[in-house]
This record gives C-alpha cells, sequence and structure tokens, in this order.
C-alpha cells in the first residue's frame, strides 16, 4: 500500500499541536514548575503513540472505507501504541529531565502517576478518533464524486443514445427513398454512413473526445448529407491546429449542423453553405455553426429545438452554468449558432 508522506506529515504536526495544548493546561496548574517536563513528556509520548498507530496500521489489511485494521486489530493497535508510547515516552522524558536538572524523574505520587496515565488514554482516544475520522470522511468524499462522475458520464451516454435513432432514423428515410430513384446515390449514402457509424461507434466508448475527432465525425455527417442534397450543400469546417487536441464531449456540434441543415438549408430552394468554427477567447472556447439558410423564421422558437435543447443539457451537464448557447440572425444572411464553454487543456 502507497504511504502518502505529505498526508503523515500533517498529521504528525497535528498530533504535536494537540501535544503542546496538553502541556499548556499542565503548566498552568503548576505554574511553580519549568514548561519543559510537561512538554517533553507530552510530547514524547504522543510523538511514540501516533508513530505506532499511524504508521503501524498501514501493516495490517485495512478497510476501504477508512483506512483502519478491520475487525479487532485495530483496538490491539490502539491500546498497544497508548501503552508502547506511554512507556517510551515516560522513559525518555525522563532521562530528559535528568540531564537538564529539572524536577527529579519520576517525582510525583501516585495520584499524579494515574492522572499522567488518565492523560495519555484520553488522548490518545480522542486522537485516534480524530484521525479515524477525517479518513472516513475523506473516503467518503471520494466516493460521492466518483459517483458524481460516473452519474454525469451515464447522463451524457443516455443523452446521446436519444440523438443517434433521431439522426438514423432521418437518414434511413433518406436512403429508403434514394433507393427507388437513385441506386448510385443510394450506394454512395449508404458507404457514408458505414463509415458515420463506425466513427460513432468509436465515439461511444468515451464521453469525450478532440476536438479534431468531434470534426472528423462531423465531416462524415455533411459527407453523408451531401449526397442527399447535391449541389444544394456546401460546407466549411475551420478547426485551428492549437485547438485540435482540446477535450470536448462527444456528439457536440452535429445537432447545431442538423438545425442549419433542417431549419435553415432544407426549406430553402438552392440550399446554401454551413460553415463550422472553433476559436479561442482566453480562458473560453467558443464553437460556431453559421449557415446561408432562410434565417430564423422557421427555427424552433426559443432555442427549444431537439437538438438545441440536447446540446444544452450536455453542456449542463459537463460544465455546469459556465455555458453559454445562442441562436441569432447572421448580418449576411442566415443563422449564426454559437455555444461558449470554459477552455480545459
Amino acid at each position: 500500500m502507497q504511504i502518502d508522506w505529505l498526508s503523515k506529515l500533517r498529521n504528525f504536526l497535528q498530533v504535536l499541536a494537540f501535544a503542546l495544548a496538553i502541556a499548556t493546561l499542565q503548566y498552568a496548574f503548576m505554574p511553580e514548575r519549568p514548561y519543559g517536563p510537561p512538554a517533553a513528556y507530552s510530547l514524547l509520548i504522543a510523538s511514540i503513540t501516533w508513530a505506532i498507530i499511524d504508521l503501524g496500521r498501514h501493516l495490517f489489511p485495512s478497510s476501504a472505507e477508512t483506512g483502519w485494521p478491520k475487525g479487532w486489530s485495530w483496538l490491539l493497535l490502539v491500546l498497544s501504541g497508548m501503552v508502547t508510547g506511554y512507556l517510551l515516552g515516560t522513559w525518555a522524558a525522563n532521562q530528559l529531565c535528568i540531564y537538564y536538572g529539572w524536577y527529579p524523574a519520576g517525582a510525583g505520587n501516585s495520584v499524579q502517576v494515574r492522572t499522567s496515565i488518565l492523560i495519555t488514554a484520553l488522548a490518545g482516544i480522542t486522537g485516534t478518533y480524530y484521525f479515524y475520522s477525517v479518513g472516513k470522511s475523506a473516503y467518503l468524499e471520494r466516493k460521492m464524486t466518483e459517483a458524481r462522475q460516473h452519474a454525469n458520464e451515464a447522463r451524457l451516454k443516455l443523452l446521446e443514445t436519444q440523438l443517434e435513432p433521431h439522426m438514423l432514423f432521418n437518414t434511413l428515410a433518406n436512403l429508403r427513398a434514394l433507393i427507388g430513384s437513385d441506386p448510385a446515390r443510394a450506394t454512395e449514402m449508404l458507404d457514408r454512413m458505414i463509415a458515420y457509424l463506425r466513427a460513432t461507434l468509436a465515439a461511444s466508448r468515451t464521453t469525450t473526445h478532440s476536438l479534431s475527432a468531434e470534426f472528423d465525425r462531423l465531416r462524415d455527417y455533411l459527407e453523408l448529407m451531401a449526397i442527399r442534397m447535391g449541389p444544394r450543400l456546401s460546407y466549411t469546417l475551420d478547426l485551428p491546429p492549437e485547438l485540435a487536441s482540446l477535450p470536448v464531449p462527444t456528439l457536440l456540434l452535429q445537432p447545431l449542423v442538423e438545425n442549419s441543415i433542417k431549419h435553415g438549408l432544407e426549406p430553402k430552394v438552392d440550399g446554401g453553405s454551413i460553415t463550422v468554427r472553433a476559436r479561442r477567447a482566453g480562458p473560453l472556447l467558443t464553437l460556431e455553426v453559421n449557415d446561408t439558410g432562410v434565417g430564423l423564421a422557421t427555427a424552433p422558437p426559443g432555442n427549444a429545438g431537439f437538438g438545441l435543447a440536447q446540446v444544452r443539457e450536455r453542456l449542463a451537464t459537463a460544465y455546469g452554468s459556465q455555458v453559454a448557447i445562442s441562436m441569432a440572425a447572421d448580418p449576411a444572411g442566415g443563422t449564426r449558432a454559437s455555444i461558449t464553454f470554459p477552455y480545459t487543456p
């Protein structure tokens, strides 16, 4: 088991602070004696007890929840740590008292000895419970983070499965119409669909992929649509090289392009063009889909179209409230849809 030594150092410093607090309380009740003896006893007993318990617990099969031994092992470890820490710490402190000429080593009646043992026991139990609680809380927090991550991934997968049939059924309907009227184009369309589905299958194994993979997948889709629409559809994909490896949710741009084709270019007799571009502005990434279609007149009101709703929900799942989605009339004609979210290399 790998030990987090930075965490151990933090624990040790907390133990030292706790020991000094106990020594200060003892000194407050005996101000006629020097501060050194109670500090020496408290620090040495606490340090040895901590070392045996906190380092020794890694020698046992640990519980995944807390990092502490299972069953009765943890109780035996704590008891042995407190007893050994008290005996060794007291002996070492006695030697320091002799060396520095403080009050005689072992001085004190049986009441003081019992008090010292009681303080050691209470401090050991309190410290053990504290570190046990911290370890368990950290474990629960990790599990909650993992659960939220898995839930987000599952939600993204669900949204993707909802969107894929939407596109697939539209394509199959067009393919059926072409089989009888233009078999050659139907064959080419089928080949493009196979290539697109192969890329989709590769992307479905993860919830994110690179922006270049997203553009490649989008190119497969647009080629598929270009067979159906013929010369009525042209497109441009603009991806700066420095943004190619940026991770983004899969199936992010296709819904916007679908909206452009369905509500912008298809209703237009002579069709038009679609431009998809990516650009970075400081800590934000913006993806734009511009078309030269009929404009917002036939677009879904209030950005409530199926594709836009899916994109909004996918980005909200991945990035929370740091997302902006807009659809507006392009000054050059047509519609401009844009999504902005944090740049996360």
